[in-house]
């Protein structure tokens, strides 16, 4: 069992930053593969970001490339999405999710992950 808590979120003006961070628990982090979902109101959950269990492989969403980059920290249990340039369409609930080695093909979907945290709300204003 894996748990996931995010943190970060907030009001930030367009073009500012935000850092996002998602706390696991369990001592198995080191060997998931985590993501970052984001789900506006109305709209399906999108794919963000993705980064393998090593740490060496990362994937994004075209939307976010350039702009965003997603690290993690396995001696403190922890993922982290550095948000840069951000745009008001970019105002989301945003989730970390945990899942096992899945296929690559996987990562940028739902189905490649098999826990997720409660979200945390990101507003950027124009």
């Amino acid at each position: 069992q894996v748990q996931l808590v995010e943190s970060g979120g907030g009001l930030v003006q367009a073009g500012g930053s935000l850092r996002l961070s998602c706390a696991a628990s369990g001592r198995t982090f080191s060997t998931w593969n985590m993501g970052w979902f984001r789900q506006a109101p109305g709209k399906d959950r999108d794919f963000v970001a993705a980064i393998r269990w090593s740490g060496g492989t990362t994937y994004y969403a075209d939307s976010v490339k350039g702009r965003f980059a997603i690290s993690r920290d396995n001696a403190k249990n922890t993922v982290y999405l550095q948000m840069n340039s951000l745009k008001p369409e970019d105002a989301a609930v945003y989730y970390c999710a945990a899942g096992q080695n899945y296929p690559m093909s996987l990562l940028s979907t739902e189905d490649g992950y098999d826990y997720w945290g409660q979200g945390t709300q990101v507003t950027v204003s124009s």
